[in-house]
């Protein structure tokens, strides 16, 4: 009689706690600079002056400007020496060397046939071009938040409707960028991968 073998599941990838500490902090910490900074942009839209269009009071923290702005700038701090740390935790257990982009994922891109493989090398160039639009966004979010303190980060973006707008794109392009994120690791490794990430 012939029996039907069943393929055994993969192993759940194994994370270090450090990088599950990392991306919870990272992912709630986004999450409260998100809604607290459409609390702020309510105040005063970007676009079309105060009469501009505003964004629906469940989407905000905070109830009023200064409640939005203490949310946001202690979510900031947060959000910020946590990306330090993991950067400092990247370099010093190397995981650089299998997290960001190398010529030979750019060439996997362009030549290969090999539908993992392609995955794999996206995965890695979304990742690593989001790390020039982490640091636009938080030194656009400095600038706005010690303007007089930080006089020469300010004057890079020329004034202050520009760091406004500049800081606001920003945000859109990290969002956008956790959702890529987590479904080209869904395609890589599956929900077992995203998993081991968080629990």
């Amino acid at each position: 009689m012939d029996a039907v073998k069943r393929q055994k599941s993969p192993p759940t990838p194994s994370q270090a706690l450090l990088a599950k500490i990392f991306h919870w902090t990272n992912l709630i910490s986004l999450f409260i600079m998100l809604f607290s900074g459409l609390q702020i942009y309510n105040a005063n839209p970007v676009f079309g002056g105060r009469g501009g269009w505003h964004f629906p009071s469940f989407l905000t923290l905070g109830g009023w400007l200064a409640g939005g702005r203490n949310w946001h700038f202690a979510a900031m701090w947060i959000y910020s020496l946590n990306l330090l740390g993991y950067g400092i935790y990247v370099g010093l257990s190397r995981r650089w060397q299998r997290r960001y982009a190398s010529s030979s994922d750019v060439k996997a891109l362009r030549v290969s046939q090999n539908a993992k493989r392609k995955n794999y090398a996206l995965h890695r160039v979304v990742y690593t071009a989001i790390v020039p639009i982490l640091i636009l966004s938080i030194s656009s979010g400095l600038a706005m938040y010690k303007p007089a303190q930080f006089h020469g980060l300010y004057s890079l973006f020329i004034n202050w409707q520009t760091l406004r707008t500049i800081h606001f794109i920003t945000v859109p392009i990290v969002v956008v960028f956790t959702a890529v994120h987590s479904i080209l690791a869904l395609k890589v490794g599956t929900i077992r991968l995203v998993k081991s990430m968080f629990i």
